[in-house]
């Protein structure tokens, strides 16, 4: 039987990930608390100045696709306090309300871990500095698409990807926020139609082609494993593809995803 074995979310668009024992989706299809904030570089159009636009390119700012070290910090958010904590091997290097003070703290804290790694001369070119953190840690507005949406892939997906690349390919490089097993690998990318966790109904959306990101490791920030290339030639993809979209099927009211939940797919 497949169930939900992981969730996941964003606070900070292009940072790691919070585990969450459920996750609340929202009627626009977005997950509540997910990419609410984002560092944008300093000449980077803000989201207010785009048209309102409810998505931002990671272009714009600091994301893993560009900055792998990110992967080593670690992230929580509190919602109610609108509270960010940011830790990096075990050392608190910011924890700061989402106020002004607070902006420019966990702004100074970041750029000077940015700077110390191996990514810094990218965060020096002309128009980086200084960065900007952005966003009222409300609205999920900072994702890549136009459209809002919940992400899933399978462990058996990736337990795939794992005996390709021979090392162990971490769920957490993927940064979906619902991660089931119990399905073969691949499988996901077969549904079509509905597709009800829990007490929700998705209508399935398109497959998720993926970036760079995938290649930082979640744990030590560095590139060690060739995932692009290993789905296109292991597996004879056109495209390098793992996981895929979902939307709520009854977009008038917002539903919750909780660990456990069983999966059923046409």
């Amino acid at each position: 039987m497949a169930r939900v074995v992981a969730l996941y979310r964003h606070p900070i668009k292009g940072f790691t990930p919070e585990s969450r024992e459920s996750l609340t989706v929202q009627a626009d299809g977005r997950v509540a608390g997910d990419r609410v904030l984002a560092f944008r570089f300093a000449d980077a159009v803000t989201p207010e100045d785009d048209g309102g636009l409810d998505y931002w390119p990671k272009s714009k700012g600091l994301a893993l696709q560009d900055f792998p070290a990110l992967a080593a910090l670690r992230t929580s958010y509190d919602d109610a306090s609108r509270r960010l904590r940011v830790e990096h091997d075990g050392s608190v290097l910011a924890e700061a309300v989402i106020d002004d003070d607070g902006r420019a703290e966990l702004v100074s804290a970041v750029t000077d871990f940015v700077l110390s790694t191996r990514e810094g001369r990218r965060l020096q070119r002309p128009g980086r500095l200084p960065l900007v953190l952005v966003g009222d840690g409300e609205t999920s507005r900072f994702q890549d698409r136009a459209r809002g949406y919940v992400s899933v892939h399978s462990h058996g997906s990736t337990r795939a990807l794992s005996d390709a690349l021979d090392l162990p390919a971490d769920d957490r490089r993927f940064r979906s926020n619902i991660v089931i097993d119990g399905v073969a690998p691949w499988a996901e990318l077969d549904w079509a139609g509905e597709v009800r966790i829990g007490s929700v109904t998705f209508r399935t959306a398109g497959p998720i082609v993926r970036c760079l990101a995938t290649h930082a490791n979640p744990d030590t920030g560095v590139r060690d494993a060739k995932v692009l290339t290993t789905l296109t030639k292991a597996f004879a993809q056109d495209e390098p593809t793992l996981g895929r979209l979902l939307l709520p099927a009854d977009e008038s009211a917002e539903g919750v995803v909780r660990l456990g939940d069983e999966v059923l797919a046409a």
